[in-house]
């Protein structure tokens, strides 16, 4: 029995004979079910179709991504280390020669994923590493593939090895998570937001959204909820979920700023 794979939303399911009556990701009002209606592939499905890039982002961090672009079209990030290397969100795609080239930069020791849009095939991946697989437990139930190898974590911050540490923001999911990366930007430090944080087009800002695709704003006390949790963090640049979306300077003060305009325009609606 194959694991069904959402083409709209790359959340791989549970074995089926056949594929779900629906995603329970789409079906939420922060996503959406492809206009043409549900639709499924599955992993050798998207390894005849599609192939993995490999990018360095900057020193010790790796981008990984899919093309063609897949589903939301999100690039996971490879953060390096001689204790061991941390895979950061998550892409559908995993085959025999991405494996091959992970392993010869060390390998992967643990996964941390911000929210359950960028869950995707995160089993396959463990899998394929035999690494724990960090969630926080406020999305326990967009799991749609239950596994041993997921750890639910609690509170608000976690440290998942040489420095890094998992923040839990809320916002987007209730376990909405970024994480912090104090040696990248040469040591004036980083934050991996996903879109927790969202890198906008104007990079110099970003925003905050329940929905991105259906634009559904937050409330002024969420988004000063989000900027209190990464306040003791200090850090200089943020990359986001997709390739070129990245605060590539003075980026914890682009939050502020970010938070001061949103709550402004909230406000005076």
């Amino acid at each position: 029995m194959p694991n069904f794979i959402c083409s709209t939303c790359a959340t791989q399911f549970a074995k089926t004979d056949q594929p779900p009556e629906e995603c329970n990701i789409c079906t939420d009002e922060r996503q959406y079910v492809d206009w043409s209606g549900q639709q499924w592939t599955t992993l050798d499905g998207l390894r005849q179709t599609n192939r993995s890039v490999v990018r360095l982002e900057e020193l010790g961090l790796y981008g990984i991504g899919m093309e063609p672009s897949f589903a939301i079209g999100q690039r996971a990030l490879l953060v390096t280390h001689p204790e061991g290397n941390v895979l950061w969100d998550c892409i559908a795609l995993i085959d025999d020669s991405l494996v091959e080239m992970i392993q010869g930069i060390g390998g992967i020791s643990a996964i941390a994923i911000s929210h359950p849009h960028y869950y995707t095939s995160m089993v396959e991946w463990s899998r394929a590493f035999d690494c724990p697989i960090y969630l926080h437990a406020a999305d326990r139930q967009w799991v749609m593939r239950p596994d041993p190898a997921i750890e639910f974590w609690k509170g608000e911050t976690k440290e998942i090895g040489f420095g890094l540490t998992l923040i839990r923001c809320g916002g987007h999911f209730d376990g909405g998570t970024v994480m912090y990366w104090p040696d990248g930007a040469d040591d004036k430090g980083v934050i991996l937001s996903g879109d927790i944080l969202q890198v906008v087009q104007d990079r110099r800002w970003v925003s905050f959204m329940y929905s991105y695709p259906n634009l559904i704003p937050l409330p002024v006390s969420t988004v000063r909820q989000i900027v209190d949790a990464i306040e003791p963090f200090e850090f200089d640049r943020i990359y986001g979920a997709w390739w070129g979306k990245v605060v590539g300077t003075d980026a914890k003060s682009a939050v502020k700023r970010s938070a001061d305009r949103y709550i402004r325009a909230i406000q005076e609606i």
